[in-house]
């Protein structure tokens, strides 16, 4: 009777795997430095040769990338042909009005997943991202409440375990920090009740923490729909404002008229 031999795998292409599902799963994000080669190999247990031999597989993948003194970063280039060329269509009220609705639809599914899939290490990153928010509105720190704003959400992708999603989000994620900061900012001066947007979050994350999937996937779309409301009534009333300063300078730029019997 024949049998086949069923061999282990090679070590290197074990480690390979290993990080290259960090690097899917969003452990690893673009830009991050690697430990050192030898503080990586006893982190891993494993021996340099077959380590060094692992990482250059992930070079050639394009996944890592080395500089010249051949530390290893999670390279750059994973998820930039979503990320480059929509930054600078970004800078223009009406694209981020856009994003506010492309959100709207993700952030609804990813609070929603959040609350049935959040491991105990994701509600404590989505607990931290929280209070860290509640403490920024305690300041007012309008810079600490946007940073601490953005965390929570992309706690709540990270919290989805939906590769798709949140390697989507990621490839956007200077896009989205752009647009949370310019969100809070517009909204935290130009709402009556300062605390309003707190009480949403709050929402949010009480529905997850209760795993109400129902519940955070609605309180996520009532958050964004608030915001883009009071975004619009921003620019409507900008558009509005710039629409009168135009006609006041009207005068800088037309001829005085002149009587007829001038002109004649």
């Amino acid at each position: 009777m024949n049998t086949q031999t069923i061999r282990p795998a090679k070590l290197a292409d074990a480690i390979a795997e290993h990080i290259q599902q960090m690097i899917l799963e969003g452990s690893l994000r673009p830009g991050e430095r690697l430990l050192s080669e030898r503080e990586l190999s006893t982190k891993l247990d494993v021996s340099r040769p077959s380590l060094r031999e692992a990482l250059d597989k992930l070079i050639d993948l394009g996944l890592l990338t080395t500089n010249a003194q051949g530390v290893a970063y999670v390279s750059d280039s994973v998820g930039r042909s979503l990320r480059d060329p929509l930054v600078l269509l970004m800078d223009t009220p009406e694209a981020r009005i856009d994003c506010l609705e492309l959100r709207s639809v993700v952030e609804a599914a990813a609070a929603s997943l959040a609350a049935e899939r959040a491991s105990e290490v994701d509600r404590e990153a989505i607990s931290r991202c929280f209070e860290a928010m509640v403490a920024a509105h305690d300041e007012q720190d309008v810079d600490s409440i946007a940073k601490a704003d953005a965390e929570f959400h992309f706690a709540i992708y990270e919290a989805s375990h939906n590769i798709m999603m949140l390697h989507f989000m990621r490839s956007l994620e200077s896009i989205l920090r752009s647009n949370v900061y310019l969100n809070r900012k517009n909204l935290y001066e130009h709402r009556n009740q300062k605390d309003s947007q707190l009480q949403e979050h709050r929402a949010i994350y009480e529905a997850i923490m209760a795993r109400d999937p129902v519940q955070a996937g609605e309180a996520a779309r009532l958050h964004m729909t608030a915001a883009m409301q009071t975004q619009r009534e921003i620019y409507e009333a900008e558009r509005r404002l710039e629409a009168s300063i135009r006609r006041l300078a009207r005068n800088d730029l037309v001829a005085p008229r002149k009587s007829r019997s001038a002109a004649e």
